[in-house]
């Protein structure tokens, strides 16, 4: 069962949450970014209200929030109402798939990554941007999850264990960026490659054949 209460109950502090944290976002935004491949068709899961997908030039998206869902459609985005775990596409659809922080809230990960394989094109990239449960941000959200809105039913995940999960669904050639290196955020600091130091991760895979 798709982990919608907090998203249904809050989406309006979900989005003020982006306004009165500008430099984090900013920073998350960018850490993407690098990975976005010009010119391509991609698929935001989780797409939320659509704080990543409109930067990003991503039109297409799903989430299981109808309230998200409806935000993200106000916003002139092609949203459909699913999980990551079933979408609704035909198979070698996307050029690229984006979910950011959506892989903490699904119910079983590697039918996500499975489904997110199935719809990518051969060579098709999937990016992954989540909080590591190794940071220090990632070991404060875990130590307060019961105080929190949207974290209280989220599983926060290391670096090696998403790895080990899109390795073992078929994909290969990973590249890391990293990006809030102080908890609090001591203002805009570009993002880095690699992991290890920053609290914010992304990671970009290649689909590679079964």
């Amino acid at each position: 069962m798709a982990r919608i209460t907090p998203f249904e109950n809050y989406s309006d502090d979900y989005d003020r949450w982006f306004n009165d944290n500008r430099s984090v976002y900013e920073m998350e935004l960018e850490a993407v970014r690098d990975f976005i491949p010009e010119n391509a068709f991609g698929l935001d899961v989780g797409i939320g209200t659509g704080r990543f997908a409109l930067p990003l030039g991503i039109n297409t998206g799903i989430d299981p929030s109808f309230k998200m869902a409806v935000k993200a459609a106000g916003n002139g985005l092609d949203v459909c109402i699913a999980v990551g775990e079933s979408l609704p596409f035909k198979k070698e659809t996307f050029d690229f798939l984006l979910m950011v922080t959506s892989i903490c809230f699904f119910d079983d990960v590697r039918s996500a990554l499975g489904e997110a394989w199935r719809v990518l094109k051969k060579e098709g990239q999937i990016i992954i941007g989540f909080v590591d449960s190794q940071s220090e941000l990632g070991r404060q959200y875990i130590a307060r999850k019961d105080e929190s809105r949207f974290y209280r039913e989220a599983t926060f995940y290391s670096v090696p264990e998403i790895i080990s999960y899109l390795d073992d669904t078929g994909f290969s050639g990973f590249e890391f960026n990293q990006t809030v290196f102080t908890v609090p955020c001591d203002g805009y600091i570009k993002f880095k490659k690699g992991y290890g130091s920053g609290s914010f991760v992304v990671i970009k895979g290649l689909k590679k054949e079964r």
